[in-house]
């Protein structure tokens, strides 16, 4: 199965726009999608925030949550999906975010290599909807990238599908 191919069937065929906030993936879940004739129609906006300064810079996620609950933590990945969603220039219905480590953890934390936090966002008329998730990876950084990356597409029509009505209304 081509999951990329499959997640730009999805949206286009709903009529829905997607935008990315990656750190750990550094844009490969956007770069995925725009691989993907006709991807155009469905690829609003990615961004790439690795640091502390660009998370909260760019996507509004707190320094406090940072400091809290740490760089790769579904609260930071939460926020970094609520933040790409309410730009003004945005106008995605649905935003994937990853934040996580490839490597070795950083020292002083207990977080295992291969850790990748992730949230999915979605904007309806009748609210908005977030749904996170943390999973482990095994294998070098490429690899617990790539599917990183594959994983977060791999749950957009997943967790549409557990929206209210989804299937009924759609968007």
């Amino acid at each position: 199965m081509n999951i990329p191919r499959s997640v730009v069937g999805f949206l286009s065929s709903r009529g829905l726009v997607i935008a990315t906030a990656e750190s750990c993936t550094g844009g490969l879940i956007a770069s995925l999608i725009a691989d993907v004739p006709g991807s155009g129609a469905c690829l609003d906006m990615g961004f790439v925030v690795y640091s502390p300064s660009g998370k909260c810079g760019v996507l509004n996620v707190q320094a406090q949550t940072i400091e809290e609950h740490g760089l790769t933590s579904e609260e930071v990945a939460r926020e970094m999906a609520t933040g790409v969603l309410a730009l003004e220039a945005c106008s995605a219905h649905i935003a994937v975010a990853n934040t996580g480590i490839a490597g070795p953890p950083p020292k002083g934390t207990d977080l295992a290599p291969g850790t990748q936090c992730f949230a999915w966002r979605y904007k309806r008329r009748d609210g908005e909807y977030m749904f996170s998730e943390t999973r482990v990876f095994d294998g070098d950084r490429t690899t617990i990238r790539q599917n990183a990356a594959l994983y977060a597409l791999s749950r957009i029509e997943h967790y549409f599908n557990q929206l209210p009505n989804a299937r009924r209304r759609g968007p």
